[in-house]
């Protein structure tokens, strides 16, 4: 199996120590990147459920220290574990065992006396899932426990020497919250509500008992915090866009002075209550709520991110703001590298943007596979395509655009623009592609974009046409037809297997096939193609729901609902007519060369059914709440991605789908597989890709094909349906992993490298040839380069005389 897809920002990413490296959470395992290339380096694999931080080992005062544990880090997975790496070697190193799911990590920069020395010691404040007291005791006595109310949140200590928890939970929250830690470690806290926890933490010679909380309100819900770098200056984002600005906080709890406690009654501008903080100051800008903050390394300056795909540089002490505009996606967080040369921030998109300092410049980006988005038109299914023959996934972005992507390497291989308009991520959805088809070779696209109406007006349907360019993946536009069944929608376009034709089916109530010609354009000379309407049919005015060609090409079959209707595409005369199906059809497609016919319905009546053509009857159906099928191109197998539960029923269990594998001349399943997140899931057959076969032993056909099952997530894994036992699930088997290069030491980290310099450098005797006013270029050019003395001497004397010039008398 070959899986990928992971999301690269569900968790903030790390910085090496020295900045080359950048580790990023990926599913179960954190995938290294380098800094320089934005290339993949090496994947640490080790966790059993999804990693959810990555911490690495703070640089330590003492250089042999430092070097040994320059390439090390900890991360902590849901799987209750938290594991310590050498990512330079992807080697695990050792294992704490922590009993319950980790959702935030920091291991600040703790030392402690062993034997009147002062020595470095891991303590790891972890943010868990855990069941409060009372929801064990009743678990104890055998009484339900009603998980959505008593699952809690708590703040433990772990020592990661012993690999045990050091005393009580230091709180308990209503869920898992995010913990910051300053860069001295000496402060951490938590936004919980309207509140920001804050603890003291003794850096020095730790213990536990010695560590003291304060707590700062405030009236919205408080959704991120940041620690100024040198002062007791904390910043708080609340859900409305608002920034707080705490200053001199804890002066009375932290200093350990009871005295202090009487500057509460002074006057202190914006604080709340008896909050311990000398002054607050709000600041507003984001019209959504903030996802992150960050100090800039001097302290001078304060960033924020949120909704608006924008990052706003607040200077701290006028609160005068500058902006880093469209980064073309929300923002969730912002890390800076150790000597705050070079920063990353994530997107929602799942891309992580390497900014150069302090301009912001984006240098690198690491792109994953674009999460799913909130669709206007949520009735719509399958809308990803899928190109067989190059292994690729076309999926639509929020931006409007169409990511193609490779599910045999799990890189990003482009970025088609189907609509120039600027994306807001702010702005209400107006316009989504609601289609995306592709050729059985992968060199045509078809596009499907909707404008929705304003107010009933203004609503639009385009329908476009794309030809490949010079690889896969590149596509240019062809065609652009507005209306194309005049204002109704679309909804199905498939291509014909052998030559430039497809077929658009319409709510309409009609169906259009279209094929492509060649026109000269007389202003370039140039032979370009362009797509025109070649017919157009329907069946008793009833809306067309599906489409699709016959494996030779030779039969049309188009749903009028729930009849299934058999056209000839070429002269566009009805064939035929199956009996009806239970409900509406939404998808059909044919088995392979064969004549049996595979129809989807995913109404309240579901139903799939196998139809044979040649003789119009049906072959066999079943009663299943079906979320997408696929027919192999090759052979009359297809695949089913069915629902374990109805739609309106309850929770869905941990494996909520299944994929059935059949033969269209028989009616039990070949084979089955349990999947995870099948709600919003797509299923397509692959050729052979060359990773595969790497790890295949030979006993495939020729033309077997692989299954890709890509869930609701936009994670996907890529199987043989056909073989019966479950094989080793890895990561995908890309050989393209580079190693990084060395990095710059010394004067050439500060100022870059020097020229490099011929050490010898042969010069040419300097030639002699008489001149008339020699004496101006003799002794030009180096000392130890000039010609011999008596040749010097002979030289300027002869340019002293007096030339005259000879007449014939």
């Amino acid at each position: 199996m070959i899986t990928g897809g992971q999301s690269y920002v569900s968790a903030p990413p790390a910085f090496s120590a020295d900045g080359r490296f950048l580790l990023v959470c990926s599913g179960r395992s954190v995938s290294v990147f380098s800094t320089s290339t934005g290339m993949l380096v090496s994947e640490l694999e080790g966790h059993e459920g999804d990693v959810t931080a990555v911490v690495v080992v703070p640089p330590q005062s003492s250089a042999a220290a430092a070097a040994k544990l320059a390439t090390h880090c900890w991360t902590a997975g849901l799987d209750g574990f938290l594991i310590y790496w050498d990512f330079a070697t992807a080697e695990l190193v050792r294992k704490v065992k922590v009993d319950a799911p980790v959702h935030s990590m920091v291991i600040p920069n703790i030392s402690k006396k062993l034997k009147l020395t002062e020595v470095y010691a891991p303590f790891a404040f972890v943010s868990v899932e855990a069941l409060s007291n009372k929801a064990i005791q009743d678990k104890a006595k055998g009484k339900p426990v009603a998980k959505k109310k008593e699952l809690w949140g708590q703040l433990r200590i772990y020592d990661l020497w012993k690999g045990c928890q050091v005393g009580s939970e230091l709180a308990q929250t209503r869920k898992p919250e995010k913990i910051v830690v300053s860069c001295s470690g000496e402060f951490l806290g938590i936004a919980n509500k309207r509140h920001l926890y804050i603890w003291s933490i003794p850096t020095k010679d730790f213990n536990h008992d010695n560590i003291r909380k304060i707590k700062l309100g405030h009236t919205k819900k408080l959704s991120t915090l940041a620690f100024h770098p040198s002062e007791r200056i904390v910043a708080g984002g609340d859900a409305t866009g608002r920034i707080l600005i705490w200053r001199g906080f804890g002066k009375a709890k932290f200093s350990g002075t009871h005295g202090a406690k009487s500057q509460v009654d002074e006057e202190r501008d914006g604080v709340r209550g008896k909050d311990d903080a000398g002054t607050c100051t709000t600041w507003h800008w984001h019209s959504s709520g903030v996802n992150f903050l960050k100090f800039s390394s001097d302290g001078a300056y304060l960033l924020s991110g949120g909704m608006e795909g924008v990052i706003v540089v607040w200077q701290l002490d006028t609160g005068k703001r500058r902006y880093k505009p469209r980064l073309g996606s929300p923002l969730l967080f912002f890390v800076d590298s150790p000597d705050s040369s070079i920063s990353c921030v994530s997107c929602t998109n799942n891309q992580v943007h390497l900014l150069n300092m302090p301009n912001m410049e984006v240098l690198k980006t690491v792109a994953g596979i674009k999460l799913p988005i909130a669709s206007a038109d949520l009735s719509r299914r399958d809308v990803c395509g899928f190109d067989s023959t190059n292994g690729l996934v076309a999926i639509p972005t929020q931006d409007y655009c169409i990511q193609f992507y490779n599910l045999f390497e799990n890189t990003e291989v482009s970025e088609v623009q189907v609509c120039e308009r600027n994306f807001q991520p702010v702005d209400d959805i107006t316009l989504y592609i609601s289609l995306v088809s592709l050729s059985i070779g992968g060199n045509l696209m078809c596009t499907v974009e909707v404008k929705l109406p304003e107010e009933e007006l203004g609503g639009l349907v385009t329908l476009k046409f794309w030809n490949q360019g010079s690889r896969a993946g590149q596509f240019h536009l062809s065609t652009v037809i507005y209306e194309p069944h005049s204002d109704a929608g679309i909804s199905a376009v498939a291509f014909h297997p052998g030559k430039n034709m497809a077929v658009s089916s319409s709510f309409g109530g009609n169906f259009k096939v279209w094929v492509q010609s060649l026109s000269l354009q007389s202003s370039d000379g140039k032979s370009q193609s362009g797509w025109r309407c070649q017919s157009v049919g329907s069946y008793k005015k009833k809306p067309m729901t599906a489409a699709a060609f016959s494996g030779d090409g030779s039969v049309l079959a188009v749903a009028a609902e729930s009849v299934i209707t058999l056209w000839d595409p070429d002269n566009n005369a009805l064939v035929g007519v199956i009996a009806e199906a239970l409900s509406p059809i939404t998808k059909l497609s044919f088995a392979g060369d064969s004549a049996y016919l595979m129809s989807l319905s995913q109404s309240s009546k579901p139903q799939v059914a196998v139809w044979n053509v040649s003789n119009l009857s049906m072959e066999w159906s079943y009663t299943l709440f079906a979320e997408a099928a696929c027919c192999s191109s090759s052979k009359s197998e297809f695949a089913v991605l069915s629902l374990l539960s109805c739609p309106e029923g309850g929770a869905p269990a941990e494996q909520d789908g299944i994929i059935l594998i059949f033969d269209a001349e028989n009616s039990k399943p070949v084979s089955s597989w349990s999947v995870k997140k099948a709600k919003g899931g797509s299923i397509a057959f692959l050729k052979d890709g060359p990773s595969f076969d790497a790890s295949t032993d030979g006993t495939r056909g020729g033309e077997a094909s692989l299954l890709v099952y890509v869930n609701g997530s936009h994670e996907y894994v890529i199987f043989d349906p056909l073989k019966n036992e479950e094989p080793q699930i890895s990561k995908s088997t890309r050989k393209n992993i580079q190693a990084d290069e060395p990095a710059p030491i010394g004067y050439a980290s500060i100022y870059g490298e020097l020229p490099k310099l011929e050490l010898k450098k042969e010069v040419s005797d300097i030639p002699f040839i008489p001149s008339d006013r020699p004496w101006e270029t003799i002794f030009t050019g180096s000392s130890h380069a000039l010609p011999p003395l008596t040749k010097l001497c002979s030289v300027f004397l002869a340019s002293l005389l007096e030339k005259r010039p000879v007449t014939d008398e």
